[in-house]
């Protein structure tokens, strides 16, 4: 029996519209549904749960997600946004929880330019500067065939600065070409023109070719600076071309028609994208894809293939996550760090020590856990087995940056508290002197009524009272981790 493709949702949101599809492992759109955006995180939220239960079906392996604004696609996370601003919202993680299929987000740009790389205008060319017109401006730079992010949100082209005296950005900055160049300013041109709000830009362009000097003043203010910014993003990156995409693309394409480029020395082809809105749905559906094995070669939103990656099994003491974490890294390969290893030595040989000491010495293991991830070759991959709430979120991601790890994803494991209490108590005399004694268990059953995981990038449940399913856990890890690897496109 011949096996079914998979398929996937991509999943656009713009400040105007909300677009969903159900995409093929080839690009081709299968079926579209839409919705109008909301300012309101929650309401959209509800408005693409809505969608994605319209296009679900069971050859559907994963989701992906082009957001509005600055997205950290190696965490999975939501920094900022504009009028749509799901920073507030665990986008992947909730909705991998009401679908139960893997996630991945990214800046909405970005989508659309790996969707022009492998199907549109950007076939064929390895280094690709994109602008996306729509209510605001979107940027995305592709270099080698790579999405170039720089610590975490490179090609927020929109915020190239054209006027410093300018209007007040979303960003807090004055006079980005968001501000003068995307479709808010271009009706904030025709106000202030004097014109009616129901005017086109295709009437714009009428008018001009018919000798209108008030539709020309128009369209110059609104593509000069453009041109100024693309100028400036050609100076800096040197790319083979300038794409331009979003709702308004091929329009201020043609707009930039009486704005040629300002120097001989910033000359680049500009070119309209070819897969218009569908580009976001597009690009969003492959890299979903992306993440699961055997799809083939796709341009991967990339990142440094010098990474090294962190599965971070979590859990209070006895929770289980040792078990987890052997189960992992036998079947993966992976080397297993893990707290208690480092730090029982040191008990056995110093002796023990009170609690304090204790949390002394957990604390200089879980530092030198970092230090060896950090010395590992780039690459590496290493599961670590702690109890990440011991120590503030802070020192955590200062151990990770220093360690070069890019990438985490975390296996929470939990049980009730009384559980927790059974298995402590059964094993107090395995334990070297110097960990808590029989006094802690209060102690442990209140610590697993509050608990909680990191949520710090994918996250996989894990409820250690029932059988482990090492089959579910290891597929996950492979998806997961597969849709951010740095692979040839």
């Amino acid at each position: 029996m011949q096996d079914v493709m998979p398929l996937s949702i991509g999943i656009d949101i713009g400040g105007t519209n909300l677009r969903a599809a159900r995409v093929s492992g080839t690009g081709e759109i299968l079926k579209r549904v839409s919705e109008k955006s909301a300012p309101d995180p929650e309401l959209v939220l509800g408005r693409i749960a809505d969608m994605v239960r319209l296009l679900d079906t069971p050859d559907v392996k994963a989701i992906g997600v082009g957001v509005p604004g600055r997205v950290d696609a190696r965490r999975g996370a939501v920094l900022s946004g504009g009028y749509v601003n799901l920073a507030s919202v665990a986008l992947a993680q909730r909705l991998e929880d009401m679908t139960g299929k893997p996630v991945i987000i990214d800046n909405d740009c970005n989508m659309a330019l790996a969707a022009e790389m492998a199907l549109g205008a950007g076939r064929g060319q390895d280094n690709i500067v994109m602008f996306t017109i729509g209510t605001g401006i979107g940027g995305a730079v592709a270099q080698g065939r790579r999405i170039t992010r720089g610590s975490a949100t490179a090609g927020q082209l929109g915020h190239i600065t054209v006027d410093v005296d300018g209007e007040v950005c979303a960003c807090g900055r004055r006079g980005c070409v968001e501000t003068t160049s995307s479709g808010t300013a271009l009706g904030r041109h025709i106000a202030r023109a004097g014109l009616g709000a129901d005017i086109s830009v295709d009437q714009l362009f009428a008018r001009d070719a018919a000798g209108d000097i008030q539709a020309r003043g128009i369209l110059d203010a609104w593509a000069r600076p453009l041109r100024a910014a693309i100028d400036t993003a050609v100076a800096v990156l040197d790319p083979d071309m300038v794409l331009l995409g979003g709702g308004l693309g091929r329009a201020a394409h043609t707009a930039l028609g009486r704005a040629p480029a300002l120097a001989p020395w910033y000359q680049c082809p500009v070119k309209p994208a070819q897969l218009g809105d569908d580009a976001g749905v597009i690009g969003a559906g492959l890299q979903a894809l992306a993440m699961e094995p055997g799809t083939g070669p796709l341009p991967r939103l990339a990142q440094s293939g010098h990474a090294r990656r962190a599965v971070l099994v979590n859990g209070i003491p006895a929770s289980g996550k040792s078990t987890v974490s052997r189960g992992i890294a036998d079947r993966m390969g992976w080397p297993l760090l893990a707290l208690d290893t480092i730090k029982n030595p040191f008990l056995e040989v110093l002796g023990g020590g009170d609690r304090e000491f204790n949390r002394t010495l957990g604390r200089a293991s879980y530092q030198a856990i970092w230090s060896a991830v950090g010395e590992a070759p780039a690459g590496s991959t290493f599961v670590i087995d702690a109890w990440f709430g011991f120590q503030p979120r802070e020192v955590l991601e200062d151990y990770l940056r220093k360690a070069g790890v890019e990438q985490t994803v975390e296996i929470w494991c939990h049980a009730p508290g009384e559980v927790l209490a059974e298995r402590y108590g059964a094993r107090l005399d395995q334990r070297p002197a110097g960990h808590p004694g029989a006094a802690y268990i209060p102690e442990l059953i209140e610590l697993a009524k509050r608990a909680e995981p990191l949520r710090r990038g994918p996250l996989f449940d894990v409820d250690t009272t029932k059988p482990i399913d090492f089959d579910a856990i290891t597929a996950w890890l492979r998806a997961v981790m597969a849709a951010r690897l740095d692979v040839p496109g």
